[in-house]
């Protein structure tokens, strides 16, 4: 194929783009009231594509590699018509294997997911080794009475510092951790804080371990706390950045799956050491320093993000990442292209920025406020559904139902085995019924069978089916938990943030996920002790129809769109998106699924501007019929 460099921009052609532009308007990303998803570059004729594709590979260092993104971009302006386009065979054949072929990705992309997937095994881990070690070290250190009668001496205080010592993690997390992952995500990018995070992981466990004091055990954890918000702030945006729109959210769940994972290793830890005499809560919370091991060395062989370093202005060693995340260069041609696009259009709505005005305009600039508020729901939904009054202390709460020490952990052991199985049919539905749905769906489930597990503590202990019905309720609570609210918000929250606010804007959401969970792990024991059991389970219950409220008028679908179309979701405004919500969705739902109305029809809030390209399509046969097709090479 020859470039036909001489080609003259003709003054007809010319003529015709201009007001295909000017029919065509632009989008505010802030106000988005037609609800239009637009490609970038669906607009741009066909000879200043080119145009601008050659200013782009000049300014980036990229000249070498002109034709292929010009033929990179040109599948990115319409990806849907790909065959007709003047491509090499096997870049059509790369393109269709990716259509057909959604999983089929170089295996350095699945190295990365599995990486990632580590990293959520040790936030897991680390979750859970207090909750066997609750059972004796509140006894070593004199804070144990938090579990005697009404009356006992020092029996509210040491609830809280019980409570205190559990949190600390959170604390760590919510108040230092998360917001030093914008400024070290800044400066050293997605890997480097992930090892930075992974060390912290794999020193504090040990430091706990040898703590002599609940002084000294509550510091590890806190300094735990700071490597955990790193991580959860980090580790799902460099899984998403690095995986394809088509199958994000399959990926960036992992997070939540092996999480699950690694509280299931957690409470397989606690249950082989319980009877190791003295130190048998020293190696259930030590024993979360091993997941931390292949983290810290397997990060180092990772690909870098390509967002991120396109971000650095590094756009050719953000090419040489993509050429190892996808298939075919011209795949990572047409990636890198219209990421930049999107990232040009980004940039024009927050200007150039620091830290304290990238935070400040988590509230202010219309469209990042939209994605703060969504990621808040669903962070604090996270812990309004109760999932760690279980995770944290379903050993107590076994103890509390007349378990023994073994019982109990032998019952908890089954909710981390449950969570864990439960969380794998996310990584089909999450992409195909989407985030939205799947949280929808399971709120209502899960406020039913948490308050029925309330209800079985009235069954009489002396009867075999009070323990049996207990566990059985709070299993069925997981089921339903671990493929909605539990791999949701942080695959959600990892997504919906513009690059320019991405790290910022995450460590928001996980700081607002693990604030609450401290705010639970304190308070939960008291809790407990004043309400009792029912009372304690009746309240998360309740906090859960709250959740399903909050989620159906501010969460808006993410799914299968590419990082950069969610823009155009989120500038869509909240008055009309609650609008659509109640006036149409709502009413399609109880015509469908309530009256069995198949007839039922409900129109999309959001719509794909196919004028854009139909009008595209007649500037093209324009240009052939009167001037002749122009090839690039």
């Amino acid at each position: 194929m020859a470039t036909d460099k001489d080609a003259v921009f003709n003054k007809d052609f010319a003529n015709e783009a201009i007001r295909r532009h000017s029919a065509v308007g632009s989008v505010d990303f802030n106000k988005n009231l037609d609800a239009k998803v637009s490609n970038p570059l669906a607009d741009i004729p066909y000879q200043e594509l080119l145009h601008d594709v050659e200013v782009f590979a000049r300014e980036k260092g990229l000249e070498d590699k002109l034709g292929l993104l010009q033929r990179g971009a040109l599948i990115a302006q319409d990806p849907a018509n790909f065959e007709a386009l003047d491509l090499e065979e096997d870049e059509k054949d790369a393109i269709r294997h990716e259509n057909a072929h959604k999983w089929s990705h170089p295996w350095k992309l699945y190295f990365t997911i599995i990486v990632c997937s580590i990293g959520a095994a040790v936030q897991g881990w680390d979750q859970t080794g207090s909750n066997g070690a609750n059972l004796s070290f509140p006894v070593e250190f004199g804070i144990g009475n938090g579990e005697g009668e009404p009356g006992t001496p020092n029996r509210i205080r040491d609830n809280w510092l019980v409570g205190l010592v559990n949190a600390g993690p959170y604390i760590g997390s919510a108040f230092i951790g998360c917001w030093l992952a914008d400024p070290i995500n800044f400066y050293i990018g997605r890997r480097g804080t992930i090892f930075i995070s992974a060390v912290f992981c794999l020193l504090t466990p040990i430091g706990g371990a040898l703590s002599q004091t609940w002084e000294q055990l509550f510091i590890t954890r806190l300094l735990m706390g700071i490597g955990m918000g790193l991580k959860g702030a980090s580790v799902p945006i460099f899984a998403a950045e690095n995986s394809p729109a088509k199958i994000r959210g399959a990926l960036v769940m992992s997070w939540q799956m092996w999480t699950a994972f690694g509280i299931f290793l957690g409470y397989c830890a606690n249950l082989a050491v319980y009877q190791v005499p003295v130190i048998a809560w020293r190696l259930q919370i030590g024993s979360a320093f091993l997941p931390a091991v292949p983290l810290t060395i397997g990060i180092y062989f990772c690909p870098e993000s390509p967002r991120w370093l396109m971000k650095k202005n590094r756009y050719q060693k953000a090419f040489k990442s993509l050429l190892v995340l996808r298939h075919h260069p011209i795949q990572a041609a047409r990636d890198i292209y219209y990421i930049h696009c999107q990232l040009q259009i980004e940039a024009s709505i927050v200007g150039k920025t620091n830290y304290v005005s990238r935070f400040i305009q988590l509230f202010t600039v219309p469209r990042v406020r939209r994605a703060t508020v969504a990621s808040f729901v669903v962070m604090i939904a996270q812990q309004m559904c109760g999932i760690n009054i279980i995770a944290f202390y379903s050993s107590t709460v076994f103890r509390n139902a007349g378990a023994s020490e073994r019982e109990a952990l032998i019952a908890s052991f089954g909710f981390g085995l449950v969570n864990f199985v439960f969380a794998w049919p996310a990584i089909w539905t999450i992409d195909t019924f989407g985030r939205r749905t799947l949280l929808l769906f399971t709120f209502p489930n899960m406020a039913w069978s948490l308050l029925a597990a309330g209800f079985c503590f009235y069954i009489p202990e002396s009867s075999s089916a009070h323990l049996g019905m207990i566990a059985f309720f709070i299993y069925i609570f997981a089921c339903f938990y671990s493929p909605g609210e539990g791999p949701v918000p942080f695959t959600y929250s990892a997504e919906v943030f513009p690059l320019s606010h991405r790290e910022v804007g995450m460590g928001w959401a996980v700081a607002t996920c693990l604030f609450w969970a401290a705010v639970l792990s304190i308070s939960f024991p008291s809790i407990l002790a004043v309400f009792g059991e029912v009372g304690a389970f009746g309240f998360y219950a309740g906090l859960n129809v709250v959740a399903f409220f909050m989620i159906f008028f501010f969460v808006p679908e993410t799914k299968q769109r590419t990082l950069e179309e969610l823009d155009y979701i989120f500038a869509v405004p909240g008055r009309k998106f609650i609008s659509y919500q109640t006036q149409k969705a709502a009413p399609w739902w109880f015509q469908r699924w309530v009256l069995f109305n198949r007839n039922a029809t409900l129109e999309p809030l959001y719509d794909m501007d196919k004028t854009i390209a139909a009008r595209n399509k007649r500037v093209d046969e324009f240009f052939d019929d009167k001037h002749g097709r122009v090839d690039v090479a």
